[in-house]
């Protein structure tokens, strides 16, 4: 039983049980049954089953994580194809994801700090709304702790992913512009995925708002935590 703790075969493990949870939610349509969600929940009831520690699972996991990185840079070909129209409403743009990076920050760490939190788990959440590779390189910066900032944003990218949408429905926002931008800003590469389900249009602005908010987050975190004086 010995290939069971080979890298190899965890990484081969990961894919079949995410392809396993998307196929099963494609089948069901219910949209709860998330597939990063399932895959996470299986691989971990497997190594728990076959007593594998972390650790080994890590030493595949790493190949996995590298790929995140130019992942997602290939988002930017969608954002390509409406090129012209983003030239047009740069500046709104910009200032609504300001506007968005702002916001979620500040948000989260007011909330954090209300309910008691320690100084290490708010800075740690303060980069909830970006995508893992650039919110573990924040977490890490400003003293949080990476591996419960990634915990975090896997957590709101599978809400977001699953519920964005239907709260920006309530809202009554029927621009798929502002709809993708949303979603991208709060949700990063899962609420990204979602988007890209409904049309390119709407996941080329869910790749905008995952792309500026990764690059306003990492800038100027720093500076906002600083201004509401937690870092």
């Amino acid at each position: 039983m010995e290939f069971l703790s080979n890298k190899f075969f965890l990484i081969a493990a990961t894919f079949l049980f995410y392809l396993g949870a998307q196929f099963l939610q494609r089948r069901t349509g219910i949209k709860l049954l998330n597939p990063i969600l399932l895959a996470i929940a299986a691989m971990i009831c497997f190594l728990m089953l076959f007593d594998i520690d972390y650790k080994t699972y890590q030493a595949g996991g790493e190949y996995i994580d590298f790929w995140l990185k130019p992942a997602v840079v290939a988002l930017g070909l969608p954002l390509y194809k409406q090129l012209s129209t983003i030239r047009k409403q740069l500046l709104p743009l910009l200032i609504s994801e300001l506007a968005g990076c702002v916001a979620g920050i500040v948000s989260v760490v007011v909330i954090a700090k209300l309910l008691g939190a320690s100084h290490e788990v708010i800075m740690s959440l303060a980069p909830k709304a970006v995508t893992t590779p650039i919110a573990m390189e924040i977490s890490s910066a400003v003293g949080g702790i990476p591996s419960l900032t990634a915990a975090v944003v896997v957590c709101t990218g599978i809400f977001g992913g699953m519920a964005g949408f239907k709260i920006i429905k309530i809202s009554r926002i029927k621009s798929p512009i502002a709809q993708g931008l949303s979603i991208g800003t709060a949700a990063h590469a899962v609420g990204t995925s979602a988007a890209m389900e409904r049309s390119e249009r709407y996941g080329a602005f869910s790749s905008l708002g995952l792309t500026l908010n990764g690059l306003f987050t990492a800038m100027l975190s720093p500076f906002i935590l600083h201004l509401i004086g937690v870092y």
